[in-house]
């Protein structure tokens, strides 16, 4: 069994970085999805059985998900504890990475909590590249809530890219790999 993230076609290949925070798919784009193998992560990982599980996705420059955290994330009452608002925001903006395929490591990220983000309400995290400098890699991310488009919290980190090396055994280890979409037909 596989974890899947969806990719759009064109922003994983080029290597460069998202310069602002708008930024879209080209139309057109064929939809693909990298899929790696099970794994642990506390936030990503399929076989976490008390992680997060995010549903992670890649459209063009940003990756995002969506969900609702449950009650054993609370710190206090109602309200999701701030350190996993915090991985949250971490996961989306390192998987940003993809986009300009690095892996990499989160060197410094600094949070700013906006609204107290309730439990069990429906809200959505983004992350993307603001600069790419060498192995050095600056993000930003954001987290609304979905029913009322209230911004809940931002963050910026910098990432510090795998050496070619590692970035190919992190590819072996987890079977890192571009799939077509459902529904796209491979032209490979």
């Amino acid at each position: 069994m596989t974890s899947e993230v969806e990719v759009r076609a064109g922003a994983a290949s080029s290597g460069a970085a998202a310069s602002n925070a708008t930024a879209t798919s080209s139309p057109g784009t064929a939809d693909l999805r990298f899929e790696v193998e099970p794994h642990h992560c506390f936030a990503c990982g399929s076989l976490s059985e008390h992680g997060l599980q995010l549903d992670l996705h890649v459209d063009g420059e940003r990756c995002w998900t969506e969900l609702e955290l449950a009650d054993r994330f609370q710190g206090w009452d109602g309200i999701a504890h701030g350190g996993i608002v915090c991985t949250v925001l971490d996961e989306v903006m390192a998987w940003s990475l993809a986009t300009s395929d690095n892996w990499g490591l989160t060197a410094r990220m600094t949070v700013e909590f906006k609204r107290p983000v309730r439990l069990g309400s429906p809200i959505r995290a983004e992350g993307w590249i603001t600069r790419q400098r060498r192995r050095l890699l600056d993000t930003a991310a954001r987290l609304t809530d979905l029913e009322t488009g209230e911004l809940l919290a931002t963050a910026e980190a910098i990432y510090f890219a795998a050496d070619p090396d590692r970035k190919r055994q992190l590819k072996e280890r987890y079977r890192f790999r571009l799939v077509p979409a459902a529904g796209q037909e491979s032209h490979g």
